[in-house]
């Protein structure tokens, strides 16, 4: 996957935005982050998942998804190998954290259809 896979599939969500933080591009709902690119190599995605989303998607995945270093990590932030990523994945793991940071009234009102 490339750089601008992921981002297309990130602004691809309801109200999103992009944005900067820290020096690289992130992507925003409503003013929150769920999910950014890594611009010291660009080679790492990263989305805001809970810690129980972050073990599966780990588990069932080990070589695209890693968690992030810290306290950030320990929160459920997850790293994206965007070498290892498919499509399909990533989509799903955007629309998780997308649906972790967007306002719940937004959440439930547009259900599932952000898949």
């Amino acid at each position: 996957m490339t750089i601008d896979e992921f981002r297309e599939i990130a602004l691809s969500m309801p109200l999103a935005t992009q944005e900067s933080h820290m020096g690289h591009p992130d992507f925003r709902v409503k003013g929150r982050i769920f999910a950014a690119i890594n611009s010291a190599d660009n080679q790492l995605g990263m989305v805001k998942l809970t810690p129980q989303q972050q073990t599966q998607r780990i588990k069932a995945k080990p070589k695209m998804f890693l968690p992030a270093s810290g306290s950030w990590g320990e929160k459920g932030a997850t790293l994206v190998r965007l070498a290892a990523a498919d499509k399909a994945s990533v989509r799903l793991a955007i629309a998780d954290a997308w649906r972790n940071t967007a306002p719940a009234k937004m959440v439930k009102e547009l259900g599932g259809e952000i898949i």
